[in-house]
């Protein structure tokens, strides 16, 4: 017998987020070039869309879970693209609520299979 060979987008491997804060700069990033631009040597697929990364935290903020202030601290910071230190004292506050935050958005993105094991 000949085995099918032939991969349709349906059947195709994803490639799964390293961790939480990829997921964050990856969402962050995609959301300022999502209409139609693709840099050279992007991934070609993701496990999640745009629309459900927005969704997951929309939902995570609307039910308590993540507050104004964590995400603020993440979208100043992905704005940075880096995770504030620290070890720096005028980022000291920034780095906990970022930690929290992404300790929180990290229970869910594996959940749903979004990041690697």
């Amino acid at each position: 017998m000949l085995k099918n060979t032939l991969q349709t987008p349906e059947t195709s491997t994803y490639e799964k987020f390293q961790n939480v804060e990829q997921l964050w700069f990856w969402f962050l990033y995609s959301k300022s070039v999502r209409n139609g631009f693709r840099p050279a040597g992007a991934s070609s697929r993701r496990p999640c869309e745009l629309l459900d990364v927005e969704t997951l935290i929309t939902k995570l903020y609307l039910c308590g879970k993540l507050s104004e202030e964590q995400l603020n601290v993440m979208k100043k910071f992905g704005d940075k693209r880096r995770a504030p230190h620290q070890y720096i004292y005028s980022e000291n506050k920034s780095a906990a609520l970022w930690k929290s935050a992404m300790d929180i958005l990290e229970i869910y993105a594996r959940k749903k299979g979004w990041l690697n094991n």
